[in-house]
């Protein structure tokens, strides 16, 4: 279990808490729109961890089924849901490479922060294991149906760059071979406190940053978010 994995076994509140903090300026839900727009859509979201882009598609979706593989994340996405107040999601275990879902059944298809991983996880066979992942989300769409893929394009960083060169590779795989459009925006986090920003910042992401906001008493964390989209015929 590397430290991702075990965050979200084991840690899927902390995770929660962190999360909650970020994109303080609703970037990513107007940016969600205006690639598809999410009125009356018929949503699968693949690895939704604790829930924060099942909850903000709920507001417009017409349903949305939200899957992950941890029971933990699964279990904090629920409370987290059932306070929204919205009926229309259903959440379930799952495999981002064997849905449980029937073809044709999903309008858009989408994943934020879950797919990258399978560079680190599975160095020597990433692009097998993320290729049956797109293959899946290919499955469910609807003809004229949309993917989106939400990953990191930096925390940290105020313009936009992969942060290591397996998911430089990664990003250019799905642009040059998959036939996926990338733009970005910032989703930084914004945090209640110095001591809130080195907590967080420190279990998920590590000592050198934490110690950067602390030392320079920030409680702001740029961060550059990309989305990559493509509609299948």
């Amino acid at each position: 279990m590397d430290h991702f994995q075990r965050i979200y076994a084991e840690e899927a509140e902390r995770y929660e808490r962190m999360v909650a903090r970020e994109d303080y300026r609703g970037n990513l839900f107007a940016a969600l729109n205006e690639i598809i727009p999410l009125d009356g859509l018929d949503v699968v979201e693949f690895g939704a961890g604790t829930g924060r882009i099942t909850r903000l598609m709920s507001f417009q979706a017409r349903r949305v089924i939200a899957t992950d593989a941890a029971p933990a994340m699964l279990k904090t996405a629920r409370h987290s849901l059932e306070l929204s107040g919205m009926e229309n999601w259903h959440l379930l275990r799952a495999d981002n490479r064997r849905m449980p879902f029937a073809a044709a059944s999903a309008d858009l298809v989408i994943e934020g922060w879950s797919f990258a991983h399978a560079v680190g996880w599975h160095p020597d066979s990433w692009r097998e294991e993320i290729a049956s992942m797109l293959n899946e989300m290919q499955r469910l769409l609807r003809p004229g149906g949309t993917a989106i893929l939400i990953e990191t394009l930096g925390t940290g960083q105020r313009t936009p760059m992969p942060p290591n060169e397996g998911l430089a590779e990664l990003y250019a795989w799905w642009e040059a071979v998959h036939g996926f459009k990338r733009r970005w925006i910032r989703t930084d986090y914004q945090f209640a406190s110095v001591e809130e920003a080195d907590e967080l910042t420190r279990f998920f992401f590590g000592n050198d940053l934490a110690n950067q906001l602390t030392s320079e008493g920030r409680t702001l964390l740029p961060e550059c978010t990309g989305l990559w989209s493509r509609t299948y015929p």
